[in-house]
């Protein structure tokens, strides 16, 4: 197979197990995978910032320019972390559209809060590693009985990760908050009389009864419920 990798975006290759052609010298001491899974280990441990070829290089006791026998850049490091890190995709079973869409939607929000640094991973594109495709082609079969097009399936997957990862980033972003929660009680109890004197008759409401706080309750399966319900509409109208 061919070395030449420079055509493709970082990563790709050996995402897919494509390896450069080995070079005339000593056999390498390490592996694509012993430094993967030391990035994987980083960031499960201190977060997506510590995942670094000089971090990672001083743990497995070579030279930061050692790992370029194995990676060309942190980038292609960084996107087989990813890859990896999400694994393949959980078997949707074989029921409806909305009870695959469902626990596809469930598997993410689970693998956000294991491991809440891929969210911090810049988005460059469409998946193309072996794994992210996977969670996309599974989805992808599930909505295949709504008799969409292709182009309206990927677009409700599109949507649905984009709801996943907003209710992930502000469930972290909530969990890792050292702030008192909005309905605390000496909060309420100072909004409350400056919301109903002023411009505030719907927060009033909300305040009065309780139901405006920092806590997520519901909202995932109130959120997922609608769009669910969206893209029903969206059947039946093209049916």
């Amino acid at each position: 197979m061919s070395d030449d990798r420079t055509q493709l975006p970082p990563g790709l290759a050996l995402s897919w197990g494509v390896l450069p052609v080995q070079r005339r010298g000593p056999k390498p001491a390490l592996s694509v995978d012993q430094l993967v899974a030391t990035g994987i280990e980083f960031g499960d441990r201190d977060g997506f910032e510590a995942i670094s070829l000089q971090k990672i290089a001083a743990h497995l006791g070579v030279t930061t320019n050692a790992m370029y026998r194995y990676v060309r850049s942190k980038d292609e490091l960084l996107v087989l972390v990813l890859d990896a890190a999400f694994g393949p995709a959980p078997d949707l079973g074989t029921g409806d559209w909305r009870a695959g869409a469902t626990a596809w939607v469930n598997a993410q929000i689970a693998l956000y809060a294991e491991r809440p640094w891929l969210l911090d991973f810049p988005i460059r594109g469409a998946p193309v590693t072996p794994n992210l495709l996977s969670w996309v082609e599974t989805l992808l079969q599930s909505l295949d009985s709504t008799g969409l097009s292709m182009h309206d399936n990927l677009g409700c997957v599109l949507l649905l990760d984009g709801f996943v990862r907003s209710y992930a980033n502000l469930a972290r972003q909530l969990g890792a908050s050292e702030q008192v929660p909005v309905q605390a009680e000496h909060v309420g109890a100072f909004l409350v009389p400056r919301l109903a004197a002023g411009n505030y008759p719907m927060l009033t409401r909300l305040y009065t009864h309780h139901e405006y706080e920092d806590e997520l309750d519901d909202d995932l399966e109130f959120g997922l419920t609608r769009i669910l319900d969206g893209i029903q509409v969206l059947i039946d109208q093209k049916a």
